[in-house]
């Protein structure tokens, strides 16, 4: 069980590490991605390593959550508000990036280097955990930019402009660390970090399962850009008797003492406005499923006259803030940490893999005939999983039974396609990020459309993060801005 006082003690860090960037930006210095000079060059490791977690939680809780689910399109701009206008616009600029690769690079990768780098002895476990850690987060940020810094990348001082890898190299790498994250996890008589860990308290088994979901993530990654090593980092994951995630690997967060989820402490900030409500492509799917998981993932608007939620949640296409301003429209569910006016988002759990996801990737193994295990059960499962995390675990039956897009085939063509469309209703709200990389990965699901308010051209849809400002004006090896709509390497 997760401690208050250790989430509270760690959002406190976070926040005062984020201050600090912020309060430095102009510095040239300050902006080397090898240097953090909030942290010393040494420390113990169970005191960085949930520094590292919380990190990770801010980005995937807040800048990667919010362009993600908008670009997944679950969510879309308020017609009454607009603060989120630009990303339907698929209209980023190079500096909406910066904090968010200040955070990657300078709290979340360097301290998990330094904690891989110190000399403490018996510290194997907490090790193995940041490289993992390292592992993820790198996933994440080569997933969203493409090339990235790696290889000269948090080495202090020698390298102060480092030059950017390819992201197939990036993609080695990530299994590399996992493996290293493995070995050192399996060392015998190791310190257990215990609550030090938000994540799983020192739970080696747990951390273990988390390594081979990840593993599992990333090499279906390489399936439409190299299915021959995809399917071979597979069969010896499967003959290695791996273990996967039967839990969320989650952050936990309360309502009380500012341990709140990173994205709702965000709506605070901007005053509570509701900006962010429901898109028809995501709705209109779940309405065509009769899948009640709609009414879990949004919010009901009120009727005015009888004082009591309506039984339908009201959308609007995509982009179309402009030609709504009339129109009342249903927000995301305090479940997700979006809803501005329920403090009850403050709870909300930030997932950086989810026990249905772990059974979608297994699934899709099997289906390609990649993993071992049943491919119809897996499937199911994913599906009960999600239902459990949106408290309706006891509709999932009839849903498994019934949906149009819960049918399995048995041609794989077709059970891909599922199986992917129904991680992206898992993944509704928790995983924003994580949807659009997958649709950007397979093409699935197939019905997402162009915003009406794209300024980018027809027929183009934002296929990447843009690089941050930061990078532009202070690495002497930036290799020049890539535009949004151009795709990542494994894109294809």
């Amino acid at each position: 069980m997760k401690t208050q006082y250790n989430i509270y003690r760690i959002k406190k860090l976070l926040v005062l590490l984020i201050i600090s960037t912020i309060g430095i930006a102009g510095c040239k210095k300050f902006l080397d991605v090898n240097e953090n000079p909030n942290n010393p060059d040494t420390a113990t490791p169970t005191l960085l390593l949930p520094t590292v977690q919380a990190a990770i939680g801010q980005l995937v809780g807040n800048s990667y959550q919010v362009y993600g689910n908008i670009w997944a399109q679950f969510w879309t701009q308020s017609p009454t508000s607009s603060q989120y206008r630009a990303l339907e616009q698929y209209n980023a600029t190079n500096t909406d990036f910066d904090r968010a690769w200040l955070i990657t690079y300078r709290n979340a990768l360097q301290n998990a280097q330094l904690i891989i780098n110190s000399n403490v002895p018996n510290s194997d476990q907490i090790k193995g955990i940041a490289y993992l850690l390292k592992a993820y987060t790198y996933q994440l940020t080569t997933d969203g930019y493409g090339d990235i810094p790696l290889r000269e990348a948090l080495k202090g001082n020698e390298f102060g402009s480092p030059h950017y890898d390819s992201q197939e190299l990036v993609y080695d790498s990530i299994f590399n660390y996992i493996d290293l994250g493995i070995a050192a996890l399996n060392v015998s008589n190791a310190i257990s970090p215990g609550e030090q860990d938000i994540i799983f308290q020192g739970d080696t088994e747990a951390w273990l399962a988390f390594a081979n979901t990840l593993k599992l993530r990333a090499y279906l990654r390489l399936s439409e850009v190299d299915a021959a090593k995809a399917q071979a980092g597979i069969a010896a994951l499967y003959s290695a008797n791996a273990i996967f995630l039967t839990q969320d690997a989650s952050i936990a967060y309360t309502t009380t003492g500012g341990n709140d989820n990173p994205l709702y402490n965000e709506v605070v900030g901007l005053g509570r406005t509701q900006n962010l409500v429901a898109s028809a492509t995501a709705v209109q799917q779940f309405n065509r499923n009769n899948d009640p998981r709609v009414m879990e993932y949004y919010d009901a608007n009120v009727d005015a006259a009888t004082n009591t939620p309506e039984d339908t949640i009201a959308y609007i296409p995509q982009g179309t803030y402009r030609d709504n301003t009339d129109k009342r429209v249903s927000p995301p569910s305090s479940l997700s940490g979006a809803r501005a006016s329920d403090p009850q988002s403050a709870s909300a759990p930030v997932k950086l893999i989810s026990a249905a996801e772990s059974y979608f990737l297994q699934a899709e193994a099997a289906s390609r005939g990649w993993g071992t295990g049943d491919v119809t059960s897996l499937f199911a499962q994913g599906i009960r999983e999600s239902f459990e995390a949106c408290g309706i675990a006891d509709e999932a039956a009839a849903y498994i039974a019934n949906a149009p897009d819960a049918q399995l085939t048995g041609v794989v063509a077709n059970d891909l396609k599922l199986i992917i469309t129904q991680k992206y209703y898992a993944m509704c709200g928790f995983q924003g990020f994580e949807a659009w990389t997958e649709w950007r990965r397979t093409g699935y699901p197939d019905f997402l459309v162009e915003s009406a308010s794209s300024i980018i051209g027809a027929g183009r849809m934002p296929l990447r993060f843009l690089y941050p400002n930061t990078e532009i004006n202070t690495n002497l090896n930036f290799p020049g801005s890539i535009l949004i709509y151009e795709p990542v390497w494994w894109d294809k």
